[in-house]
């Protein structure tokens, strides 16, 4: 039996890179996908992955949400319980950067980094909880970020806000332990995606790798096995915690 099957998960950043590989692993092992994307450049690829994941088998479907808007959040969830009845699973994935030594950094800059990357995990997890708590079982991925441990000259506000989503994820372990929801974290390192394509340009890809133990980049798939473990029965006893996929960069 598939380690997924009959759970719907709701995926928020799904369109492309790491959101967009976690949806397909997710189908795969038999889960029903609702996913969010949030521009209309987006939209063609949305209905790609769409037509890819019912290809599998199961029941696909993306809405066009901004994750950072907790109103949008909240209707957004009351459609997904309409058109799929339950939510077993939620991945807090929406992701941006704008990257910028704090001398140069607008208040803008720092604000739309927080409401994407920090303020949507809160938005979606105090949504997805309800129905959760209901059916006394749930499992809540959060993206974080190596940086968010480590600290990174020139992503003071990724830094903080993806540090930021670890403090939450801790806390709502302790809140909702009781209720037998788990919430963990995932702080993936230097994932090749349409986001990190700088990493392979010129001598900074050899500087890059050069810190990573096991010699390499990441990939999508690298941190979609992992979200898989973390949002089926397996891993029913772990909660709270935060495990990095960065090929030992921070050792």
């Amino acid at each position: 039996m598939k380690s997924l099957a009959n759970k719907t998960a709701i995926i928020t950043g799904a369109a492309r890179g790491i959101g967009e590989g976690i949806a397909i692993k997710f189908a795969e092992e038999g889960a029903n996908i609702a996913f969010t994307y949030v521009s209309d450049s987006s939209a063609e690829r949305s209905a790609a992955l769409e037509a890819r994941l019912v290809a599998l088998g199961v029941k696909a479907k993306g809405y066009q949400v901004n994750a950072g808007d907790y109103a949008a959040c909240e209707t957004l969830v009351n459609e997904v319980l309409k058109d799929f009845g339950q939510i077993d699973i939620c991945v807090n994935n929406a992701g941006i950067s704008k990257d910028n030594l704090l001398l140069r950094m607008t208040p803008e800059q720092w604000d739309d980094v927080m409401q994407t990357n920090l303020k949507s995990v809160f938005n979606m997890t105090k949504q997805v909880i309800k129905p959760m708590m209901k059916a006394k079982s749930g499992s809540i991925i959060n993206m974080s970020s190596v940086i968010g441990e480590m600290g990174n000259a020139g992503q003071s506000s990724y830094a903080a806000s993806k540090a930021g989503v670890i403090g939450f994820t801790k806390s709502i372990a302790k809140e909702l332990g009781s209720r037998n929801i788990r919430c963990n974290a995932i702080a993936p390192g230097f994932v090749e995606t349409d986001m990190t394509g700088y990493l392979k340009e010129g001598d900074g890809a050899a500087k890059y790798k050069a810190g990573i133990p096991l010699g390499r980049f990441g990939s999508t798939n690298d941190i979609a096995n992992l979200s898989l473990f973390l949002a089926a029965d397996s891993s029913s006893y772990i909660t709270g915690q935060v495990i990095s996929v960065c090929g030992g960069l921070n050792i």
